[in-house]
């Protein structure tokens, strides 16, 4: 079978990234506008109607448009907007969550890409609830930086453009300072967790991929869970995933530092653990792409599950 796919909004920094990995694969066919007919909506609309899947690139009131359009019923809408990520409506579609999650995503026809921030918060923080080794009520913090291509076009200009007028030198950005990004409500809900975590996102003077990381102060938590407790967790929760991996323990001890660009290209996320039992702390940090794992590659995997296609091509 060939599937034909529409990338609504295929010219943005996510969907030249879907393109890029869609483009030379045999079992699908894209599918775009008449540059004759870019500027008419009727041939949007056609579009959006007429192919086996789509995946919308869009501000969030353009993807809520995007699916108002859609009326075939067998269509398969992949929106990496922020707009469905909390909509009961929409299978979440990150496939490692939980047990039960990918098949969710093969049986919907309306599927929420995840945020790049959030799929390193949740694949490091959702089993430890699951397990109980994390009450939903513990005030959890995360801490995270990403390469400026997570911020579109406009901030991807202000960092490598010395001629525009917001050009920025700035090596390291802390931003999200009014505790109120748009991530947060995603991070909350599905993790399961009662309180909004804390988040302190960053930008940094390089393209692409992203280190998350939560600290955890085990000795304060009921129960009082150790480093090895932990890392256990994520270990069954990831065994045997094509493209989430928990790095030893031993690894983790012998790690000196960590590259948020080791990487970029792949659809690859790796958790590690750091922690001493001795002192009751710990320290779970995710590295991935926030181009691949935290969007386009996600979006690929989501569509390879909806449509019946071996989920790891292209990826």
């Amino acid at each position: 079978m060939v599937a034909s796919v529409f990338i609504d909004g295929e010219a943005g920094t996510t969907g030249l990234k879907i393109r890029e990995r869609l483009a030379a694969r045999s079992d699908i066919r894209l599918v775009s506008i008449d540059p004759d007919r870019r500027k008419d909506p009727a041939a949007r609309r056609e579009c959006l109607n007429s192919s086996d899947g789509v995946i919308l690139c869009l501000p969030d009131a353009a993807a809520l448009e995007a699916v108002s359009l859609i009326e075939t019923p067998d269509v398969v809408v992949i929106d990496a907007s922020t707009a469905h990520r909390t909509d009961p409506n929409w299978a979440y579609g990150f496939p490692e969550l939980r047990p039960g999650q990918r098949a969710a995503i093969r049986n919907a026809k309306r599927i929420s890409n995840p945020g790049c921030y959030p799929t390193g918060f949740l694949a490091l923080v959702a089993p430890l609830v699951r397990d109980g080794l994390l009450p939903a009520d513990w005030p959890v913090t995360v801490n995270a930086v990403s390469g400026y291509s997570g911020g579109g076009r406009a901030m991807i200009a202000q960092f490598e453009d010395r001629n525009a007028p917001d050009h920025t030198g700035t090596a390291f950005r802390p931003y999200g300072l009014s505790l109120k990004h748009k991530h947060v409500p995603e991070m909350q809900t599905h993790a399961g967790l009662i309180h909004r975590p804390l988040f302190a996102p960053a930008v940094g003077r390089y393209l692409a991929g992203m280190i998350v990381e939560v600290p955890l102060q085990l000795a304060a938590v009921p129960g009082r869970p150790g480093v090895s407790d932990v890392h256990a967790s994520l270990r069954r929760a990831y065994e045997g995933e094509p493209f989430v991996s928990v790095v030893s323990l031993e690894q983790a001890r012998a790690t000196e530092h960590l590259d948020p660009e080791s990487l970029n290209g792949s659809n690859r996320m790796i958790l590690h653990v750091f922690g001493d039992e001795s002192l009751g702390q710990a320290r779970l940090v995710a590295i991935l792409d926030n181009l691949g794992k935290g969007a386009s590659g996600a979006a690929v995997q989501n569509l390879n599950l909806a449509l019946g296609l071996e989920e790891t091509s292209g990826l």
